[in-house]
């Protein structure tokens, strides 16, 4: 009995395991074949693969790269430094009023350009009026009495050599004509002093430049004690722009200087627009510690107002022109680990790394010193698809890029940066 209830009970317990061994077994399968589907798509995506993005000696793609190419040019290339400076009056003051009254007339409008000597404003002349009309009367009666002294002076020096006056009665009738003509001086004093106070309530343009805006209304009380003053003027032509560059720099300035005129450019703060072009007229005397940097001042004609008063400007000073250098397009410089280098066209639609040694970079181009000759093309645009030996298709200006972005740069134009950026 014990026996049979045994077997029962295990005959029971084995439909239990078998789904468990199976299902273990399906998911086994499945794995395998997620790994086997895995494997193929990762050898697929190896033999379709570019044999030039694993090795860069490989063979090139059997497609053509598109690219744009220029040539390498000979011409003449300027030297400039750059520095970041701020435009400068060359004279601006603050007009006040010189004498005390009330501001009657205002003769400018505000940002107004007025000539130098031109009528800005008029203080109540009147009390000026009556001083000098007073100082008339004192000195037509200090006048009077000192030529009536004079006459009795003559008088007395006759009645002296007749022996009819005494000696003091002549010096005494002397020491009052010259009291009198002291008298008449000091009236001249008061009467040039009322008329230069009617002078000064007349007030004028000191030189010739731009009104600012207007700080005392008419009707007000001025004084020539106030801080404020009556408006601005500044001079805006010509106009100066003050800038540092590196002390390092200076010896080349001041040689170049000895030479003649250095032309200076003003662009805007992102040097992509030039404003005005002047010359530079003097170097400051000491170099700034602290920045390691001396400023430098150059003048403007500024005859359309590009400039204006404390604007932020790029300068750019001209030293030297490097007369045949071999030009490139900067977009053709590339660099790697070794250096710099570019990509050069062969007859057979090839190209090849030359590795190059640049010089200065202005504007968008870059000189070549080493490595290019003229008339050679290279690659401006397109190059970061290229390895050594890369098949390439040279497209035109209007061409569509087959090889993938649409509306690539023209030649030259890729990666240019903005004209007159010092590198």
């Amino acid at each position: 009995m014990q026996e049979t209830s045994i077997e029962a009970v295990e005959t029971k317990k084995q439909p239990t395991k078998r789904p468990f061994f199976k299902r273990r077994r399906v998911w086994l399968i499945l794995l395998c074949l997620v790994a086997v589907a895995a494997f193929a798509v990762w050898k697929k995506q190896q033999t379709t693969a570019p044999a030039s993005a694993d090795k860069p000696g490989s063979k090139a793609p059997s497609l053509p790269t598109p690219i744009f190419v220029a040539a390498a040019r000979s011409g003449d290339m300027n030297v400039y430094m750059t520095g970041l400076g701020s435009v400068t009056p060359l004279n601006n003051v603050t007009v006040r009023s010189r004498v005390d009254g009330q501001l009657m007339e205002v003769h400018f409008r505000e940002g107004q350009n007025v000539s130098k000597g031109s009528l800005l404003a008029v203080i109540d002349p009147r009390p000026f009026q009556v001083l000098l009309t007073q100082a008339d009367g004192q000195m037509a009666r200090d006048r009077e009495q000192l030529n009536n002294a004079r006459m009795d002076l003559e008088r007395y020096r006759t009645l002296w050599k007749q022996d009819s006056i005494p000696r003091q009665q002549l010096d005494t009738q002397e020491a009052l004509v010259r009291q009198y003509e002291g008298a008449v001086k000091v009236d001249q004093g008061q009467i040039d002093s009322a008329r230069l106070q009617l002078t000064y309530s007349r007030i004028t343009a000191p030189f010739s430049g731009r009104a600012g805006l207007r700080l005392v209304d008419p009707g007000n009380m001025v004084h020539a004690t106030d801080a404020g003053g009556l408006l601005t003027i500044t001079q805006v032509q010509p106009i100066a722009v003050v800038f540092p560059l590196p002390e390092d720099s200076l010896p080349q300035v001041l040689g170049r200087m000895k030479e003649g005129r250095l032309a200076v450019e003003a662009f805007d703060r992102e040097m992509k627009q030039k404003l005005a072009s002047g010359e530079l007229a003097s170097v400051d005397n000491q170099i700034d510690p602290t920045t390691g940097t001396v400023k430098l001042k150059a003048v403007f004609a500024n005859r359309a107002g590009e400039l204006f008063p404390n604007q932020f400007v790029n300068a750019r000073l001209l030293v030297d022109v490097k007369k045949g250098a071999i030009i490139v397009p900067s977009a053709a410089i590339q660099k790697n680990p070794q250096g710099a280098f570019a990509y050069v066209l062969k007859p057979d639609k090839t190209v090849a790394m030359r590795p190059v040694r640049t010089g200065i970079t202005q504007g968008g181009e870059t000189s070549v010193i080493e490595g290019l000759a003229v008339g050679e093309q290279v690659v401006v645009d397109g190059a970061e698809r290229l390895r050594e030996g890369s098949k390439v298709e040279v497209k035109e200006r209007d061409q569509p890029d087959r090889g993938g972005a649409k509306g690539a740069k023209p030649a030259g134009e890729a990666g240019r940066q903005p004209h007159g950026r010092q590198q």
